[in-house]
């Protein structure tokens, strides 16, 4: 198995460190049959790739058996941002037949989490993800680990989000404050329940921070739970 160092993460501050936790928290006590779950965003730079890395991280820190797949096989920025270490096999390698999944995955510094990294663009993503490799392995995963969390390209751009989606337990939804319409949002959570896909939530992410009595404000406004049309929106800002 590879290793990587997780050595250039940024340390998230006090008050996002406590936004993921309380969205750890919901995840876990939304049940034991959302193991497989898709992270997914109506368009691009609405921070995904960040939130479910540190959702991943987070999971992990709270001692659950976690692996990460970045299956952006499109527009991959994680390598790139927390400045990893290219791997030599990535997950197009093991969609395409050309490397065991022994050769793709990743221990890290991060006790109980293990990464899978995109690897080189190929020229047919859409038909990898929905290739016999990609749905027996979820399977194999669900019995190896505690949550298996999967980053996705925007779904309001391609159609691979859809496909990822539909082997997993649950998808949730980014969405960026002040940049996505709701009208828009709303239509990409229709186009995920049309299918049968369970909606967990969505995270309101970039919101402005406001200067409160003791300084600080969260940087992901809130997890809500989309079981039905008037779900209740848990917000996990202090007041």
């Amino acid at each position: 198995m590879q290793k990587v160092n997780i050595d250039k993460l940024k340390k998230a501050d006090y008050a996002s460190d406590e936004a993921f936790k309380t969205l750890r928290t919901n995840i876990q006590f939304s049940g034991s049959d959302n193991k497989v779950i898709a992270i997914t965003s109506c368009t691009p730079n609405d921070g995904k790739s960040t939130v479910s890395f540190n959702l991943a991280i987070s999971l992990a820190e709270a001692g659950k058996r976690v692996i990460f797949i970045d299956a952006d096989l499109r527009k991959s920025v994680l390598v790139g941002r927390y400045k990893l270490a290219k791997q030599s096999y990535g997950f197009s390698h093991f969609l395409s037949g050309m490397a065991g999944f022994d050769m793709v995955v990743a221990a890290t510094n991060i006790e109980k989490l293990h990464v899978v990294f995109s690897g080189p663009i190929p020229p047919n993503p859409a038909e990898l993800l929905g290739n016999k490799y990609f749905r027996s392995l979820v399977q194999q995963l669900r019995e190896s680990y505690d949550y298996v969390i999967i980053d996705t390209p925007p779904l309001g751009s391609v159609v691979d989000s859809m496909i990822v989606a539909r082997e997993c337990d649950s998808v949730i939804l980014v969405v960026a404050a002040n940049s996505t319409s709701r009208k828009f949002a709303i239509k990409i959570k229709e186009q995920l329940t049309r299918n049968n896909i369970k909606v967990l939530g969505i995270i309101l992410n970039k919101v402005p921070r406001t200067k409160k009595k003791y300084g600080y404000g969260y940087g992901y406004g809130y997890y809500s739970n989309y079981e039905n049309e008037n779900a209740e929106k848990l917000d996990v800002k202090r007041k």
